[in-house]
């Protein structure tokens, strides 16, 4: 089946968007929140099959500087096809021209990400929300 890239937020359903980071699984996420999140990204992927959203990523970008992928989610249906990579590279394309490109993923990823040309960093930190969810889950260490 042929895949139909969108790069615009029209038309979006908030909800299939939702439904897709469960089943990916990338955890409950607010369709609202997603809206607000997606709206506020200087770069998006939108991947559809037959009218039905398959796959995504966003990209929050100051324009020079720092470009950071994120949210890059398929539907299990797609992935190890090759399009998690493609949606990746179209995002490093849209963000040509800043300084860095900066990639969050989930833990046990980091090999993907890697044959994609990221390097780890070795000065990243973070504040979540939950930080002991965040320490159990592998996001974030003691050191």
């Amino acid at each position: 089946m042929p895949l139909i890239w969108s790069y615009s937020i029209d038309g979006v359903d908030w909800n299939e968007l939702a439904a897709l980071y469960d089943a990916a699984p990338l955890g409950k996420k607010n369709p609202t929140g997603l809206k607000t999140a997606f709206t506020n990204s200087m770069f998006k992927c939108f991947v559809y099959e037959e009218q039905k959203l398959v796959g995504v990523g966003r990209a929050l970008a100051d324009g020079v500087d720092c470009s950071y992928i994120c949210d890059v989610a398929l539907l299990p249906s797609h992935q190890g096809l090759g399009l998690g990579k493609d949606i990746v590279a179209q995002l490093v394309e849209l963000s040509k021209g800043h300084k860095k490109i900066i990639l969050y993923s989930v833990p046990g990823k980091e090999p993907f990400y890697k044959k994609l040309g990221f390097k780890r960093m070795s000065t990243a930190m973070a504040i979540f929300e939950d930080q002991a969810a965040a320490f159990e889950r592998g996001y974030v260490n003691e050191t």
